[in-house]
């Protein structure tokens, strides 16, 4: 860590370039996200005749939180590191005095930067659109806010990565991932707010990951009620224990690694 943080200016600046390369794939990507914005236009027709927790301006507010959240959160690791495995490109990354994870993490907060003036522009034609729905979080709330969705981004993250580890074994660990991803696309708050959920549905739930990367900063952002203290309790709980299957899985696979080919 202490390295990488000597490093971290040299690396952030490098990958930063290489993503405003790519400006206009970086536009793609922060649109493919707007599928919160999809099921927004759904939930407000629905909640105009159904009787439901949230009112429609909430809902209209929590899904343009939702959206914002996951544009933070947007993980690829696992297919880029199942390349680096498959066709023998990490032992390069092995020779040097770094962890390669730092890599990607270094192309993940550059990517971030290089899609903030998208989220941005997006957000202004949000509330263009719904003037009604425009709100501002007080100070407190929205550092909270920060803290919350950088630890719901390390979740995501190291989610990703401890499957990735798994091509040490198996040459798709991607196809883990996207089995994975059906669960986290329903119980994460993307289709609806865990509010909506059934009571004992979402008394499991909150006991998951998956809320933690979305429904709960959302919901923080927007002033929806949230348990912050067993929220925040339960993300470190699942962070402790994907770090460590994490670094087990990583030094029982630098063994099973033998170079491309193998």
């Amino acid at each position: 860590m202490r390295r990488f943080l000597r490093i971290a200016p040299t690396l952030l600046s490098v990958h930063y370039a290489h993503m405003v390369e790519y400006r206009a794939e970086i536009v793609l990507w922060a649109l493919s996200g707007c599928l919160p914005f999809i099921l927004m236009g759904l939930w407000l027709e629905a909640s105009q005749g159904g009787q439901f927790a949230l009112e429609p301006v909430e809902f209209a507010r929590y899904f343009l939180a939702a959206f914002i959240v996951r544009q933070f959160n947007v993980v690829w690791v696992v297919w880029e590191f199942e390349k680096e495995v498959v066709e023998g490109k990490i032992s390069m990354r092995l020779l040097q005095p770094l962890d390669p994870v730092w890599h990607h993490v270094s192309a993940h907060l550059a990517e971030r930067g290089a899609r903030l003036p998208f989220i941005g522009g997006l957000i202004l034609v949000f509330f263009a659109l719904y003037p009604d729905a425009f709100w501002l979080p007080n100070l407190g709330q929205f550092l909270l806010w920060i803290g919350v969705v950088a630890l719901g981004f390390t979740l995501r993250f190291l989610i990703q990565y401890t499957f990735a580890l798994l091509c040490f074994w198996i040459e798709r660990a991607n196809a883990i991932e996207q089995f994975w991803f059906l669960f986290y696309l329903f119980f994460s708050g993307m289709v609806a707010p865990l509010e909506v959920f059934p009571e004992a549905v979402r008394q499991v739930v909150l006991w998951t990951p998956f809320p933690y990367m979305i429904h709960f900063p959302a919901a923080l952002l927007v002033g929806l009620p949230v348990n912050v203290v067993p929220s925040l309790a339960i993300m470190l709980g699942w962070v402790a224990i994907f770090w460590i299957l994490n670094r087990w899985l990583w030094r029982r696979g630098l063994r099973q690694y033998s170079g491309m080919g193998a």
